[in-house]
């Protein structure tokens, strides 16, 4: 099948499982403890903000099929208010998390693990 003609929506909403099930094991092996310190730790890197500084880094080490993967994914409409984010910021999340979903989805294991390393390191480094 060819993810990337995917709705970038389902793809966003399974690479925002698979990059969260990233973070927390992260978080276990760097030894963090406790739920609130583990939490707040996660929010670090899953926020809006976080996902839009992580994409904005790897934006020149994308393939041609990964960027239009992301470009489908930040210009489709948005038909409800984010939360916590501003629109710009949220579409940038949406297309991380779609990337992640397609990457996913086309067993890209390998490119899926170094994406999601790069992006960590991106927020670590900031």
């Amino acid at each position: 099948m060819d993810y990337k003609t995917y709705n970038s929506i389902a793809l966003a909403f399974l690479g925002d499982a698979v990059y969260e099930r990233f973070i927390r094991e992260r978080i276990l092996r760097h030894g963090s403890v406790g739920a609130d310190r583990m939490h707040r730790e996660a929010v670090r890197y899953v926020k809006a903000a976080a996902q839009e500084q992580s994409l904005r880094a790897l934006a020149d080490e994308l393939t041609e099929a990964e960027a239009d993967v992301v470009r489908r994914a930040r210009n489709h409409k948005i038909t409800s208010k984010p939360k916590n984010a501003d629109p710009v910021t949220y579409k940038m999340a949406t297309a991380f998390e779609a990337l992640l979903g397609y990457l996913y989805l086309d067993g890209q294991e390998d490119r899926l693990q170094a994406v999601m390393e790069r992006a960590a390191r991106v927020i670590e480094e900031a």
